[in-house]
């Protein structure tokens, strides 16, 4: 497969399982945590299917298209390893949805950041909040959901946080 029919593929899978899991959270309640701002294309997807939720970007720094870029009291710059363990902090309250594609290339480095993930998100998320992530990261006692029609297993990952 070709290095472009392989990056379809990619964002295909992440926007149909964007779409899938905004419709999952609809009735919880909470913020929207985007780690790995990039080029801003799926920080502007979900503020444009979930228009009603406020929107944490995290990144190491900003490099996105200047229309794809949150205000600054959205965008947390940083070490994720850092800041993440104190957004809740930042956010107020337990996230609905949080939005992981913050993948190395690197399958060290990835199993890493998603061991971190795993062990980290849970805390932030509310009853019956979803996340969803190009890393497999199995929180422990969440129940990892099917994928949208048409993604292929294991190019994305979906798991919903028990108690809703």
């Amino acid at each position: 497969m070709s290095r472009l029919d392989s990056f379809i593929r990619r964002v295909s899978a992440q926007r149909d399982c964007l779409n899938h899991v905004v419709g999952l959270v609809a009735g919880v309640p909470g913020p929207v945590l985007e780690l790995g701002l990039g080029n801003g294309r799926t920080f502007d997807h979900l503020r444009e299917r979930a228009p009603d939720r406020e929107i944490f970007v995290f990144d190491r720094r900003v490099a996105a298209h200047p229309a794809c870029i949150p205000d600054d009291d959205h965008m947390i710059l940083g070490d994720i390893f850092e800041t993440l363990p104190a957004a809740l902090a930042r956010t107020g309250a337990p996230a609905a949805l949080a939005h992981s594609d913050i993948g190395t290339g690197d399958a060290g480095s990835n199993a890493v950041i998603a061991a971190f993930l795993g062990r980290t998100l849970p805390g932030l998320m509310a009853p019956g909040g979803v996340i969803v992530s190009d890393q497999d990261m199995a929180p422990a006692g969440w129940e990892r959901l099917p994928l949208p029609e048409g993604v292929p297993a294991d190019r994305y990952f979906i798991y919903r946080k028990p108690g809703a």
